[in-house]
């Protein structure tokens, strides 16, 4: 977590404030809000608000969730129009059934990936945040979380538990060409199948060759669903991975993991 001095410096950072405020533009934009009225929007790991002062720039109202006091603290100091809320969303959205128009996240959901302590469970966690976000989600309504996934492994992770709790939709892509432009943003729908919007500077892009790319998954043992066949060496990897990632000891890999043994007569 941050402390207050660190806090008060990252939002005094003229470039985090653009890079904030250029990031919080594009995720109101994706999530198609009705141009006629104002409407009530979630900030997942809302900081200091400087996501939120976008949101109130364009006359919407929201409530911002954040797990860092430090960071809520210096959002009260700068009056932000918000409400604000101290709390772990990978412990779910404590809000009633259909209450928010939308929700936006800059740079926060690939923190539940982490198991910061032993009890911490990735995927539950994840599971438990995005089953009480499609419930306070009104339907038709959308959720865009942009996120810096570590690999192509946590961002599976975090898609299929959105998948799970009922979401629909995918990964945008923003200039997958630029290794400094390039941005995620994971856009969810809530009952109804919307058409997902493309992904900026992909014109003149082949997606199917960056979606490859992006994966970079191995695919040899692979069944009919997509999913590594039980016991193969990619497998056993998978599952050694996401062990790791649940803070589990876990033997390192060798070129001797899931080989087959000769049987013995």
């Amino acid at each position: 977590f941050y402390d207050e001095a660190e806090a008060r410096k990252y939002t005094q950072n003229s470039r985090v404030v653009e890079i904030q405020s250029q990031m919080s533009e594009r995720a109101v934009e994706l999530l198609g809000l009705p141009e006629d009225r104002p409407c009530l929007l979630l900030d997942v790991g809302c900081g200091s608000g400087l996501s939120g002062d976008y949101i109130s720039e364009e006359g919407h109202y929201w409530i911002g969730m954040d797990i860092s006091p430090a960071m809520l603290d210096v959002a009260v100091e700068r009056e932000v129009e918000g409400d604000l809320l101290l709390a772990d969303v990978g412990h779910g959205i404590p809000f009633r059934p259909g209450m928010f128009d939308g929700c936006i996240s800059i740079s926060a959901v690939q923190w539940l990936c982490n198991a910061d302590k032993k009890s911490h469970s990735p995927p539950k966690r994840l599971y438990r945040f995005f089953s009480t976000l499609y419930t306070a989600l009104a339907r038709g309504s959308r959720a865009v979380l942009q996120l810096y996934p570590e690999n192509s492994e946590q961002l599976e992770l975090i898609t299929a538990q959105a998948m799970r709790a009922g979401f629909i939709g995918g990964m945008v892509v923003d200039y997958p060409n630029s290794a400094k432009a390039k941005k995620f943003f994971l856009c969810l729908f809530v009952g109804t199948s919307g058409t997902l919007p493309k992904g900026l500077g992909t014109e003149s892009a082949n997606e199917e060759l960056h979606q490859a790319k992006f994966t970079n998954e191995r695919t040899r043992f692979r069944n009919v669903k997509g999913k590594s066949v039980k016991k193969s060496r990619d497998w056993i990897l998978e599952k050694k991975e996401r062990r790791r990632r649940q803070g589990k000891e876990v033997r390192p890999d060798t070129k001797y993991t899931g080989r087959k043994r000769r049987p013995h007569f």
